[in-house]
């Protein structure tokens, strides 16, 4: 059984938000890199592909982490500024909010 800690997720940026969104995440605020550390996110990767962005990061609960991200002042501030540059939600309530993709192979 696959015991991985490792999770994904993708959406697509508008394309008329791609430069603004790239630039955003070249230099993250040093809050939010503390925030996503505090919530238990690490190893914590982006890659792109024209305006398809695909996330790659370990966690050992992501309810958890999640829901610390949730309440973060830091990180709704950014959400608030991001969410409307992605075709999907922040908002884990919503239908289209990030789904974490559950790793199915690994070669080391």
């Amino acid at each position: 059984m696959n015991r991985s800690n490792k999770f994904a997720w993708t959406w697509k940026v508008k394309q008329e938000c791609l430069e603004e969104y790239v630039k955003m995440h070249l230099d993250p605020w040093d809050e939010i890199m503390v925030e996503h550390s505090k919530a238990g996110i690490k190893n914590y990767s982006i890659f792109r592909n024209d305006n398809q962005f695909f996330y790659c990061f370990e966690c050992d609960d992501v309810p958890s982490a999640f829901t610390y991200i949730e309440k973060s002042e830091a990180c709704n501030r950014w959400n608030a500024i991001t969410s409307k540059m992605v075709e999907g939600s922040f908002d884990f309530n919503e239908a289209e909010s990030i789904k974490p993709m559950k790793e199915i192979f690994y070669l080391a």
